[in-house]
């Protein structure tokens, strides 16, 4: 089934090269996430990482609070695929110690971090390794003379925040900055990457910070990113949730999605529930959706519950399911493929989905090789 495509624009920005993942530039939108383990905790992190890296995230940001997570970095780098960007603050050490042990960027503000010559140290080092410094401006975190200067955490005082922090990389000739500029609402956190688009060419890291637990920060953040998405102030994305990493990916891929800009694994089409139903759908559903995440190939499943809709629906999805009274029709490519009982449905509907998978599969490697 095809997406219909949302023409969205794409700012002109400069390329980097994060650990092999390239960012801005016409690149395709990247997608991270962050651990929230203790980074000492070697085990945690990369089972953490793992689960992550699963669900399809290309980029993960740790915390490197202290040199126990300094001195963890090399075996977690070691054990796990994504490129790993080491986030600091207060302590230019731990940057100079984090570049050594081989993350693929760095995290900073460069204004609490500690002196000049502080900073130069950790731009040089990030320069001769050809590392990439994300600038992070947090509304929650600014500088007491612009909270004064504005009287709050405005857009523009943001936006100012940020324009000091790249100065000082300029000063240094420092090429690979990437910026964020976010805040809890959608209002701010938009107003301000418009404000600096206009007054640099770099990657933006866009998402809304601290956007809430998994239902409402969801929501939130399918909101704002779908605003920041359609001005092109997207190069990399994180939905920050009260959750597990993984969950923040599979969130972020449903947004890029649902909007035809990039899809990992299947789209699922399920319908409302209503008096025509006639068997337990929300769990038939909701069964099929987890088993769907172990998929990477993009199909379109619609599973519907009644024969109002559902034929329909299912003859247009690449795989589909139409249920009756105590029963389900599975359509294949536009075609009634056949009827199972209710208890057989999610068994045999799966069984059809994961065949059509490894057929995709196969034809999407037979046309990369043409």
């Amino acid at each position: 089934m095809n997406i219909n495509k949302l023409n969205f624009p794409r700012r002109n920005t400069r390329s980097l090269n994060v650990g092999g993942v390239k960012i801005g530039g016409g690149a395709p939108i990247v997608v991270q996430s962050m651990t929230n383990t203790d980074t000492g905790n070697i085990e945690a992190t990369v089972k953490q990482i793992k689960r992550a890296e699963a669900a399809g995230c290309e980029i993960m940001r740790v915390a490197v609070p202290d040199e126990d997570a300094v001195e963890a970095l090399p075996q977690i780098i070691a054990q796990t695929e994504v490129p790993l960007i080491a986030d600091i603050h207060f302590d230019h050490r731990l940057a100079l110690a984090a570049l050594d042990c081989g993350v693929a960027g760095l995290r900073i503000n460069p204004g609490n971090i500690g002196s000049k010559h502080k900073v130069k140290e950790v731009v040089f080092a990030a320069k001769e390794r050809a590392v990439p410094i994300r600038i992070g401006v947090n509304s929650g975190s600014l500088e007491k003379g612009l909270l004064e200067k504005y009287g709050a955490a405005t857009a523009e005082a943001m936006v100012e925040s940020a324009l000091q922090h790249v100065r000082i990389l300029e000063d240094l000739d420092f090429p690979w900055i990437k910026i964020s500029l976010k805040a809890s609402d959608i209002g701010r956190t938009l107003k301000a990457y418009q404000l600096l688009a206009e007054k640099v060419d770099y990657p933006f890291h866009s998402g809304i910070t601290e956007a809430g637990t998994l239902l409402s920060g969801s929501v939130k953040s399918a909101a704002g990113l779908t605003l920041l998405l359609s001005q092109g102030l997207v190069d990399t994305l994180r939905v920050s949730l009260t959750a597990a990493p993984e969950d923040e990916v599979r969130v972020a891929y449903a947004i890029l999605s649902s909007l035809g800009i990039r899809q990992r694994g299947p789209i699922l089409i399920s319908c409302p529930v209503c008096g025509r139903c006639e068997v337990d759908f929300p769990a038939i559903a909701m069964e099929i959706e987890n088993r769907l995440t172990t998929l990477e190939v993009p199909l379109t499943v619609a599973v519907m519950g009644c024969m109002v809709n559902g034929p329909g629906e299912a003859k247009e999805a690449d795989i589909g399911l139409a249920c009756g009274r105590g029963v389900g029709v599975i359509f294949k490519r536009g075609k009634l493929l056949r009827k199972v009982p209710e208890a057989k449905i999610v068994d045999e509907f799966m069984h059809e989905v994961e065949s059509l998978a490894g057929v995709f599969s196969q034809e999407g490697q037979a046309e990369s090789v043409k």
